[in-house]
């Protein structure tokens, strides 16, 4: 298979946010991705493969379920189509705050009454 073009990239990468979507943290009722967990996607291509980077942080360094959040990230990443691995960088630079969650995030955290 030749190279990906931006349209199918930007399709995957739509696919891939849809399944970050459904991870959650089991401590905060909002998804990973609308938490600002989530802070790039890359893309590699290697013919005929094509590698998915995902670079993440956690609420906290010290997150008790770490491990299973970043297996999950990992799981919902490979089972887009035409990904056929992916790797989590987990990185604390920048530090997550409240402030990198998005409006839908917002919006859900108040539906459900949550402060954070």
């Amino acid at each position: 298979m030749s190279n990906f073009t931006k349209e199918q990239l930007k399709e995957i990468e739509e696919k891939i946010i849809f399944n970050l979507k459904q991870v959650y943290d089991p401590e905060i009722p909002v998804n990973v991705y609308d938490l600002g967990l989530i802070y790039k996607i890359d893309f590699e291509q290697k013919d005929p493969y094509l590698y998915v980077t995902i670079t993440m942080t956690l609420t906290s360094p010290a997150c008790p379920v770490a491990d299973a959040l970043i297996d999950q990230v990992k799981y919902v990443t490979q089972a887009v189509e035409l990904v056929d691995e992916a790797y989590v960088h987990l990185v604390f630079d920048p530090v997550w705050n409240k402030e990198m969650i998005s409006e839908e995030g917002k919006d859900l955290l108040m539906m459900n009454g949550t402060m954070i």
